[in-house]
């Protein structure tokens, strides 16, 4: 028997938090999805694609240096460097840029999630004026 109060007083609460959840939502709550990324998401977004552009160009100037000090400067042109760099730096920066690319992959989850959220409570919200 006091099994079935707990559960019975967990339901009660548990409606009584989707209540409010729906009240905050309608009356325009913050929680309900971000409009936009956060400061810091798209600080880390920008750090992330600097990073590989970087690599991207190291990589090219070291492949070029390889070819010219062997020799095969003429022969080996820079748009080749450029595409074998960029084949390698695919790959490498996923495992040598894998905290910040973690990072962009969170916040961009948490901003989707809430963006997911408010497409439901929209949807929700439109068929109860179409009902």
């Amino acid at each position: 028997m006091d099994s079935v109060d707990r559960t019975d007083s967990s339901d009660s609460t548990a409606r009584a938090d989707d209540t409010t959840d729906a009240r905050t939502e309608t009356a325009g709550g913050s929680d309900v999805a971000p409009a936009k990324l956060g400061g810091r998401a798209w600080r880390d977004i920008f750090l992330y694609g600097l990073a590989r552009l970087i690599l991207f160009i190291v990589l090219t100037v070291i492949i070029q240096f390889i070819a010219v000090a062997l020799g095969m400067g003429k022969s080996f042109p820079l748009a080749i460097s450029a595409l074998l760099a960029l084949i390698i730096a695919f790959p490498l920066s996923m495992f040598v840029f894998k905290g910040l690319r973690g990072r962009v992959n969170e916040e961009i989850a948490v901003w989707d999630a809430g963006r997911q959220r408010h497409k439901e409570q929209m949807r929700r919200q439109l068929e109860d004026r179409l009902d």
